[in-house]
């Protein structure tokens, strides 16, 4: 009995094994087959350069440097055609280089490895691999899609140990397209030079039509300790720079912008017919309402009045009582709706990522976001741009076309071409100012550049162009002076101009965070930008 149980046992065993191997062979055979051929083929990417950055003038300003490497062994260029030829693991990678450096970084960007998280979401620019990189601020990172190309594929049969024995098919990789910018090299560089270690910005542009011919922050940082030259310690520094170098101030901050929003408040008050070429109003020094004093500049620093003031002299000298009077004719609405006319409290629209609106206060927004009520000391402060009012230097810059280009908002661009096709249309909208009040408020910005007038005996409140001269023409730049004080010991100084007055060909602002008086450390920045631009003619 016991010898036909085992005997039973053993055949079954036999039947299972049998069947077993029948279901291995026979029904799994083919997937099993197919598993240990695609275990000897790999599955290579091949790296796709970059799009090229070129100025307005074709100079590269960030190109593609190749690297060679066997396994994660860097070889060199003899060294991988040698082991292509032989069909090794030797691999092509394009590494980012920025031959201007620090110049360009917040125009431009840099790149930076993809996350995790960006790996996992869905993308107008594709799918991401775990070893690509990708365009991080800047032109790099507004036009990622257009400059990152396309990756190909070698599918290579490989041994037993991993060695490559021979390709089996391949899949070209796609550069991606070049970009030709607005700017201009030479400008930027000279731009990015001044500003050097202050904290500050800088923009220079067309005010026809919104062309950005130059745009530097400071602080800023090399962008090939990314890419080309990347350095983990250096790049960790960056990130605990309390100067936040990594902030471009140019668009993304916004600031009080002092004096220069004069200009906005005399062009409404013209407009709104509060005052005319002919308004004067007398400088007390300055005025009392109740514990408060809003006194003028000039009687602070040398205990002085201007006596009568019209508009041309105000703007001139900056004069803050002439517009606390005028802001307080005009109201904080007005004040307000001709900020929001002049696109103060929205973003620009600049092609570059990160871009802030401005902050334009009113009555109802302080009720609403502080719980306070708007008082007549608020309008003095809103008029000469103190106060909640907050501008970036981009918008200032705008602000300052308006002038220069006969009225028109035109919203800025720095990429000039894709491919030798425009890529950005033109877009300028007409302000509908009249011609008149534009020329009154040229005239005050003329002669704040302009020394002493034998009528007057005294010189505007940008002293260092007092003897600047246009190809050799005097008083061809308009310009305004700002001091925007941010607490009781520092304020930033402002400057902002367009030159020449009868053809504007380019206008200038210069910020400086913290940096003083417009007039004394902003202005001579501006002046060694246009000798720049009207000597290299």
């Amino acid at each position: 009995m016991a010898k036909k149980i085992f005997r039973f046992l053993v055949l079954g065993l036999l039947c299972l094994l049998a069947g077993r191997l029948f279901y291995l062979t026979i029904i799994l055979g083919g997937k099993y087959q197919t598993m240990a051929e695609e275990n000897r083929l790999v599955m290579e990417k091949i790296s796709a350069p970059r799009g090229i950055i070129f100025d307005r003038d074709r100079e590269p300003l960030a190109v593609n440097l190749p690297q060679y490497f066997l396994g994660e062994k860097a070889i060199s260029r003899d060294e991988y055609l040698k082991n292509k030829a032989n069909d090794q693991e030797a691999r092509l990678i394009y590494r980012r280089y920025y031959p201007f450096g620090i110049s360009f970084t917040h125009l431009l960007g840099y790149l930076g490895p993809v996350s995790e998280e960006e790996l996992k979401e869905n993308n107008d620019c594709g799918a991401y691999s775990p070893d690509d990189w990708k365009g991080r601020g800047g032109v790099e990172e507004e036009y990622e899609c257009w400059l990152r190309g396309e990756a190909g594929k070698r599918l290579m049969e490989t041994d037993i140990q991993g060695r490559n024995l021979r390709e089996i098919g391949r899949q070209e990789a796609k550069p991606g397209k070049d970009l030709t910018l607005t700017i201009s090299s030479k400008l930027q560089q000279k731009v990015a030079s001044l500003l050097g270690e202050k904290q500050g910005a800088v923009v220079v542009t067309k005010p026809q039509n919104g062309e950005v011919l130059a745009l530097a922050s400071s602080p800023s940082f090399d962008p090939n300790l990314f890419t080309y030259k990347r350095d983990e310690g250096k790049i960790e520094a960056l990130l605990s720079d309390r100067r936040n170098p990594f902030l471009n101030r140019v668009i993304s901050a916004r600031f009080p912008p002092g004096s220069v929003f004069k200009l906005v408040t005399a062009i409404a008050a013209l407009e709104e017919g509060v005052i005319d070429g002919q308004t004067r109003i007398e400088d007390t020094g300055v005025i009392e309402i109740g514990d408060f004093r809003y006194a003028n500049w000039y009687f602070l620093q040398y205990g002085k009045k201007e006596g009568l003031v019209d508009l041309v002299t105000a703007i001139k000298r900056s004069n803050d009582v002439f517009f606390y009077k005028v802001g307080e004719r005009l109201g904080a609405e007005k004040l307000a709706f001709w900020a929001k006319n002049f696109y103060l409290d929205r973003p620009t629209g600049i092609d570059l990522p990160a871009e802030v609106a401005g902050l334009v206060p009113s009555p109802q927004w302080k009720k609403e976001t502080k719980g306070e009520d708007w008082f007549l000391g608020n309008t003095y402060h809103f008029a000469i741009g103190q106060g909640d009012l907050a501008l970036t230097p981009l918008q200032v810059n705008m602000m300052t076309n308006v002038f220069a280009n006969g009225g028109n908002f035109c919203v800025p661009f720095v990429v000039k071409e894709k491919e030798g096709e425009p890529a950005v249309k033109e877009k300028c909208s007409s302000l509908s100012l009249k011609k008149e009040n534009l020329d009154l408020v040229i005239e005050g910005m003329r002669e704040a550049c302009s020394p002493a007038l034998a009528t007057d005996g005294v010189g505007g409140t940008a002293y260092p162009f007092f003897d600047f001269k246009v190809r050799g023409e005097e008083n061809k730049v308009a310009c305004k002076t700002g001091t925007a004080e941010v607490g009781e010991e520092s304020a930033h100084a402002w400057f902002t101009a367009f030159a020449p007055i009868d053809n504007p060909e380019i206008s200038v602002t210069v910020f400086l965070e913290e940096g003083g008086e417009g007039s004394r450390e902003a202005a001579p920045i501006a002046r060694e930008i246009l000798e720049e631009y009207f000597e290299g003619d």
